[in-house]
């Protein structure tokens, strides 16, 4: 992909400061408001990638509706434009403000807090789904000691930004060659690490069924858990109109007596997939359809997308 100039990255960082102004000013509950309105005219009047995404639709729930998966792509895309708004507004965030928004939140942290002092650590995977960053920033508010992993965005400006809007949870770079170190040394001393599953591995790794079709899925954030002893928790972030709940959905400990660990890892990544699949099921409208980071293809790259 070809390199931004200068002046193309300041344009691009001054629209999204901008953006972030408005997005600042105006009360949370409105700006909800207005997610949902423009969710409703991109799919049902503009036709926003309406195909292409009706068709992934369908693929996974081939027995709704157009109606239906109609109704799911609308939610889909204003679940983006929320978590949008709300990375944007994230350095406003105040446990006051959690304690208003998260339903349950201090208990929740509470329960991971255990899973951390009674083992080296706690992993927790969570779906793309949602606002995954709300269930991280709130857990970080409440006191947990969380930390993550993402990748540098190429407009060095936008990722000073980023690193900015994640607050107290602490991120390490994607790819630095510390990284593998730092996770296992952050779990040891007793830190909490939040992982997405990647669905989009380029080398073969753990198959898994997932959302009628394949996924190639990395096996490195449960590897962890079976090096460190540390259980995994699996855990969704769900929108209740304007209020969030982080909902348990299962606890996964490594098999302390398992000779091989890659394959232990691989059975508790394939377990966790199989749950993340059910609640994205259950809840599907909270998936990001639209977002081609996570759409299943074929390893290496090639053959046709979804």
């Amino acid at each position: 992909m070809a390199k931004k100039s200068k002046t193309g990255e300041w344009l691009e960082y001054c629209a999204l400061r901008g953006a972030c102004v408005v997005a600042c000013l105006v009360p949370y509950r409105a700006a909800l408001a207005f997610c949902d309105a423009m969710a409703f005219l991109m799919v049902r009047v503009f036709r926003f990638k309406r195909k292409r995404t009706l068709g992934r639709l369908k693929g996974a729930f081939p027995d709704k509706t157009r109606k239906e998966c109609l109704e799911i792509a609308q939610s889909s895309l204003a679940n983006i434009f929320k978590t949008a708004i709300e990375m944007m507004r994230a350095p406003k965030f105040t446990r006051d403000w959690m304690n208003k928004y998260i339903i349950d939140g201090e208990e929740y942290k509470r329960r991971l807090q255990e899973y951390v002092d009674e083992a080296k650590g706690v992993v927790i995977m969570v779906p793309h789904s949602a606002n995954w960053y709300m269930a991280a920033w709130s857990m970080a508010k409440y006191g947990l000691k969380l930390f993550a992993i993402a990748a540098k965005q190429r407009n060095k400006k936008i990722d000073a930004w980023m690193k900015r809007q994640y607050c107290d949870i602490e991120v390490l770079d994607r790819g630095s060659s510390r990284t593998l170190v730092d996770i296992k040394n952050r779990l040891e001393s007793g830190g909490a690490f939040a992982i997405l599953p990647d669905l989009r591995v380029p080398q073969p790794d753990v198959e898994v069924d997932f959302l009628g079709s394949k996924a190639n899925v990395s096996h490195a954030g449960a590897m962890f858990a079976v090096k460190c002893s540390s259980p995994i928790v699996v855990a969704a972030m769900r929108r209740e109109g304007a209020r969030h709940r982080f909902v348990h959905i299962a606890t996964l400990r490594p098999n302390p007596e398992a000779k091989d660990k890659k394959l232990e890892a691989e059975r508790l990544t394939r377990e966790a997939m199989r749950l993340i699949d059910a609640e994205i099921r259950a809840n599907p409208g909270d998936w990001f359809w639209y977002n081609k980071r996570w759409i299943l293809q074929p390893v290496g790259g090639t053959g046709k997308k979804m």
